[in-house]
């Protein structure tokens, strides 16, 4: 696991053994950061924004996150061997000042708050966790009010699962796509709560 781009490009990233995590590869990373640069305007970087980067795992995406231009990350986890990674990570590549981590069950804690609101959150439960849907959606409309009026939520989960996106409190679907077994949805504050309603279905990329 390493950082593919941006001033700490090429910094490896240590992660514990066995199934704690499920790294993202770095292909399917560099398609991800692709669609934010496009979707913000920033050409592979990021807006000088705060970032939330929950289920966090060894922090791979809001190191990347951090490495292309944000302002800084604040992380949630709590299993143990992922945190001893992520602390690792963060003080090997020297960003504690601009790093908060919080040890916290993401599925019923509160939604974090910055001084500013979040320009960006990722959201990357285990696959195992995803298969209740009613769960991811409270998680999802929880987290919203955390999201700034431009900002983007992204929801990485298993590719052949689907879920009632259009029924969504204060969000509204902009992309989804499909990379190999990997599903990535994007999420924007809803103007109203009619605007999730109203919207046209988002486009569905299917790669391989």
């Amino acid at each position: 696991m390493r950082v593919i781009a941006g001033r700490f490009r090429g910094r490896s990233l240590a992660g514990p053994h066995g199934e704690t995590t499920r790294p993202i590869t770095d292909r399917a990373k560099e398609t991800l950061f692709n669609i934010l640069g496009n979707r913000f305007g920033t050409l592979g970087g990021l807006p000088d924004f705060d970032v939330l980067d929950v289920f966090a795992g060894t922090g791979g995406l809001g190191i990347e996150a951090l490495s292309r231009g944000a302002r800084r990350c604040t992380f949630v986890e709590r299993d143990r061997r992922a945190l001893h990674s992520l602390r690792d990570n963060v003080r090997q590549i020297g960003i504690a000042g601009i790093s908060a981590i919080l040890v916290e069950n993401a599925w019923t804690m509160r939604p974090p708050t910055a001084l500013r609101e979040f320009g960006l959150v990722f959201i990357d439960p285990p696959y195992r966790d995803t298969a209740d849907v009613l769960r991811v959606v409270d998680l999802l409309e929880r987290l919203a009010v955390s999201l700034a009026p431009e900002g983007l939520m992204v929801f990485r989960h298993e590719g052949r699962l689907s879920f009632p996106l259009e029924q969504l409190r204060g969000l509204r679907c902009v992309d989804q796509r499909t990379i190999g077994r990997m599903g990535l949805v994007f999420l924007a504050r809803a103007a109203g709560q009619s605007g999730a309603a109203e919207s046209e279905p988002p486009p569905v990329v299917t790669q391989d």
